[in-house]
């Protein structure tokens, strides 16, 4: 597991991040191809006061699945019972290689929306993840850590 991750999220949990420090880090990992994705995947978001990161809580946002290139569930919850659910909102989306900030690295594209989350490598079980939606003026950022 990520040292620095850790570190992040403890800081996260105690007050805001600045952008600047996570896009930083961001720019110094490295890219991941699409089959790394391939599994479930659990995360949460760090605390930068993106506008998404309420309605992400409301939902007991908890990570994604990524069952294929092609089929990948981008809201994945937790219901009132704790299990792990599937949640439509947001619709369905795919992977694909794309260029972000100067590397080459997996991308989400959701099929019904102008979103792409962008990923890089923290370790062989985590990744930092940037979601950019058009019209918001700065990204969120958030981790994924791979279930099982």
């Amino acid at each position: 597991m990520s040292i620095e991750l850790d570190r992040m999220l403890t800081r996260s949990a105690q007050k805001r991040i600045p952008l600047a420090e996570l896009e930083g880090w961001y720019d110094g990992l490295d890219g991941i191809g699409c089959d790394f994705m391939l599994g479930r995947w659990n995360g949460g978001i760090f605390n930068t006061g993106h506008p998404g990161e309420p309605m992400l809580e409301q939902l007991r946002w908890i990570g994604k699945n990524f069952d294929t290139v092609e089929d990948v569930s981008p809201i994945v919850c937790r219901d009132e019972a704790g299990h792990r659910v599937v949640n439509p909102v947001m619709g369905a989306a795919r992977l694909r290689s794309v260029v972000h900030r100067g590397r080459a690295s997996a991308a989400m594209l959701y099929d019904k929306h102008p979103i792409v989350d962008y990923f890089r490598r923290l370790d062989d079980t985590s990744v930092l993840g940037v979601m950019d939606s058009k019209g918001d003026a700065f990204p969120l950022y958030f981790y994924l850590r791979r279930v099982g």
